[in-house]
């Protein structure tokens, strides 16, 4: 990993000999009308403005509770640590100008989709606000409603408002995600020409400015939005509104969200995947040219496609994960505050914003305590992946004594003395299944280890062997994190129960908060662990950056470096992201359970699978999630396929190109694959709104007809709970066995197996591309849609009954 006296001495050999000139490709750059707007706007004039938001949303959160202030206050002091992160970044220089081109046109083709990708899902969110607004209207209240005099138009006009503003913050997540991965990349390149050490600490801190914004916007966006119905309604007060019925109101922002992740994901993924498989099908396998070889001409779009879809759409997707685990620990947290009598169940209500904001902090110790020089007393080079674990290791030891706290200042109740312990503990079986879900996911996705090790050596037999050793890694890969998820939801059920609380019949009720308590457990590190996701694409376009500008060997070794270990980072935070997924899917189920009960004004506990009906639904939601992922990894093919013909023509048509003679047309693959990805994302997203409302509305009426009422809500809930069950699975195998191709594919290009161009390396190559479309589009895809299901249903549940 140490540079060689060549780079030192200004002497590139044979790199000085080719052409290092590229088409400038730079548009006009582009900013959000928000951000043209805002920068419109006189400095001084802007700072009184934000002078003054910042004093009504303190007066607000002053008037509502002291554990509000305290959020908002953690919020505003890590955005400003995010501003410092950002700063520090975008101070390193940009390295030579050749660098610069390919950075500026990776820049325009990212920014250019994004602005046309989120054109077209802002246009589905206000038409699907429309429908809501039109249900609400039509719909029937809850008796909680009419006693706090909340009519209809009010509530279907704050739902509307909520999922408008939840829309609105995970499409600025996703924009925050991109805007700094591609000004980093270019910074985390040049850096590489000197150190290993200094690069991996600008990719950290750049993908650490991105978490600290999407997981305070998270938890702020609830906060303000809690805060402001809060005085706004008057909660609490003689004839309004009671503050554990509050959180109800929140599922639009939730919905909001998980719409807004799932068409980025999908968008994003299937743009990223179609120009790396066709850029690997032409590039390496037929034409055998390294990746990222600037004679590639999808390698332009293949680099943009890891901002848009690695990036932008992550931070969309962990924005709505922690958005929607936030709500329905508050809705769980309240229902069981009035079940069991609690004088003030604010602390129960607000502990997850408080965890969140816990999280802030510890996890940007664990970003700084990244260093760019070496440790003394280090010997020889330092794998970059153990530099990673020392700060997620920090991390989760400050998790777990901020969570302890959290629990002993919010969650103490005289009612039951020993609670606050108990649920101490239900926040540590988080943490720790946190913990293990991540070493499980780098044991099989990562060269060190014996499975992909394994998988590479099937390469050696041909395409066939690789395919079939992948396959069944995938699948092995499931029953580990099964058991774990399992361990975790019972353990934190049964401590729970046992914390002592109790409703006025005796009966133990603190059962399902436990559960909620570990999800919160489990994303209590997550700006850390979105940080180590972000790590990933902006070394991965470093890599490119380096590898297209043509520089030293050298640095090209510390690139693939950190673009191996930023492979490990987006499989292991995709099992994260898949584990707090099951555990917030359990919530919103039992959310949605509460609020079918809240509006049949009759018990809603169970669901009887034993009636036709309700086992059909189960089958409908089993069928969407492998429809769903069928049409994700089809749109994947079809678009590559539209690559693959237009790189092959360009290789006929234009010979001088592998001779460094002509240039290739850059722009002409980022445009197919852009077109083409916004026209296929539409159709498994559609899927995915439709399927849960349209058998809901189906089995209503048959119940109607048959005479057996709820049935449309109970076949909605067979259809949530076995879609999240079968959504787990095919997650987990997706991610798994595609993160497991990328790296067995990285360590056959470490030089074992007979390296870079052998024949063990084209099996690899063809592994990698199928695994494309599982990890990076139908799988993260997946997150989404298993927690969507579940708040799209809260949303609509007055519909189904």
């Amino acid at each position: 990993m140490l540079m060689g006296d060549d780079l030192e001495d200004g002497n590139l050999g044979p790199y000085q000999e080719r052409l290092r000139t590229f088409p400038n490709m730079r548009g006009k750059s582009y900013n959000p009308l928000i951000f043209r707007i805002l920068m419109g706007i006189n400095v001084r004039v802007l700072v009184v403005i934000l002078l003054l938001a910042l004093g009504v949303v303190f007066y607000i959160g002053a008037h509502t509770s002291p554990i509000i202030v305290f959020v908002f206050s953690v919020c505003i002091i890590s955005f400003l640590l995010a501003m410092h992160l950002a700063k520090w970044v975008l101070a390193k220089d940009e390295g030579p100008p050749e660098m610069g081109q390919i950075s500026d046109a990776i820049r325009d083709g990212a920014e250019g989709f994004f602005r046309t990708q989120y054109g077209t899902i802002s246009k589905m969110a206000i038409l699907l606000a429309a429908v809501i607004l039109c249900i609400y209207l039509f719909r029937t209240t809850t008796p909680q409603q009419e006693s706090s005099g909340l009519g209809r138009v009010a509530t279907a006009f704050i739902t509307v408002a909520a999922f408008l503003l939840g829309a609105f913050c995970s499409g600025v997540a996703g924009y925050v995600g991109m805007w700094v991965s591609v000004r980093a990349n270019v910074r985390v390149s040049s850096a590489a020409r000197r150190s290993a050490r200094e690069a991996l600490q600008i990719a950290v801190r750049a993908g650490g400015f991105s978490a600290m914004i999407v997981v305070g916007m998270a938890v702020i966006g609830i906060a303000i939005l809690y805060a402001t119905f809060y005085v706004w309604l008057g909660v609490d007060t003689p004839g309004s509104m009671k503050v554990t019925d509050l959180p109800l109101l929140l599922v639009g922002y939730g919905f909001g969200a998980s719409f807004v992740a799932l068409f980025a994901q999908l968008g994003g993924g299937i743009y990223t995947k179609a120009a790396d498989v066709g850029a690997d099908l032409v590039g390496k396998v037929e034409q055998g040219i390294p990746e990222d070889d600037p004679r590639n001409p999808a390698v332009i779009a293949d680099l943009v496609g890891d901002n848009v879809g690695d990036c932008a759409a992550r931070g969309a997707d962990l924005f709505e994960s922690i958005a929607a685990e936030i709500i329905s620990a508050m809705i769980l947290g309240g229902t069981m505050a009035q079940r069991c009598k609690i004088e003030d169940p604010s602390g129960f209500i607000l502990f997850p914003l408080v965890v969140h904001s816990f999280d802030l902090v510890i996890s940007s110790v664990g970003i700084l305590s990244i260093r760019g020089t070496r440790d003394s007393g280090a010997k020889g080079s330092e794998d970059p992946m153990a530099i990673l674990e020392r700060g997620y290791s920090i991390t989760v030891i400050l998790a777990v004594l901020t969570f302890g706290a959290s629990t002993r200042w919010l969650l103490y109740t005289e009612q039951a003395p020993s609670a606050w312990f108990h649920f101490a503990l239900c926040g540590l079986v988080g943490i720790i299944t946190a913990y293990i879900f991540v070493w499980i996911t780098k044991y099989y996705t990562d060269y060190k280890y014996e499975p992909v090790r394994t998988l590479a050596l099937a390469s050696s037999t041909g395409h066939g062997t690789n395919i079939i050793a992948g396959v069944s890694l995938g699948l092995e890969s499931t029953a580990l994190p099964v058991l774990v998820i399992s361990v975790a939801i019972v353990s934190a059920y049964w401590l729970g129960q046992t914390s002592g609380l109790v409703d006025e019949n005796g009966v133990p009720t603190g059962g399902l908060f436990g559960t909620a308590v570990a999800t919160m457990g489990m994303l209590s590190t997550a700006a850390y662990v979105l940080t180590m996701d972000m790590f990933g694409p902006i070394a991965d376009n470093a890599g490119g950056i380096v590898e297209m500008s043509q520089q030293p060997e050298s640095v090209r070794e510390i690139t693939d470096v950190l673009d191996a270990v930023g492979n490990t980072t987006k499989a292991t935070t995709k099992g994260f992201a898949i584990g707090s997924a099951a555990l917030a899917s359990f919530l919103l189920f039992s959310a949605y359970m509460d609020e079918v009960a809240t509006f049949a004004r009759e018990p809603f506990k169970q669901v009887d699978i034993a009636i036709p009906e309700v086992f059909v639904g189960g089958l409908l939601g089993s069928m969407l999630i492998f429809l769903f992922s069928a049409w994700a990894c089809s749109a994947v093919g079809r678009t590559a396929q539209e690559v693959v013909r237009e790189v092959r023509r360009q290789f006929i048509e234009r010979p001088g190109i592998m001779e460094y003679k002509e240039k290739p047309d850059y722009a002409r693959c980022v445009a197919i694959v852009a077109s083409a990805s916004l026209r296929e994302m539409i159709k498994p997203g559609v899927l995915a709104i439709v399927s849960p409302i349209a058998v809901g509305i189906v089995f209503r009426i048959f119940g109607y007809y048959t005479g057996q009422p709820l049935l449309g809500a109970k076949v909605v809930a067979s259809m949530l709970m076995f879609a999240t069950v079968s959504g787990i699975l095919m997650a987990l195998f997706l991610n798994t066995s595609g993160g497991a191709w990328d790296n067995a594919k990285k360590y056959i290009e470490t030089g074992v197996l007979g390296g870079k161009g052998s024949d063990c390396h084209k099996a690899a190559v063809t592994g990698d591309t199928v695994g494309d479309p599982f990890k990076d589009t139908a799988g993260p895809s997946l997150h989404v849609l298993i927690k969507m299901l579940a708040t799209i249903t809260l949303v609509m549940a007055p519909v189904f009954l």
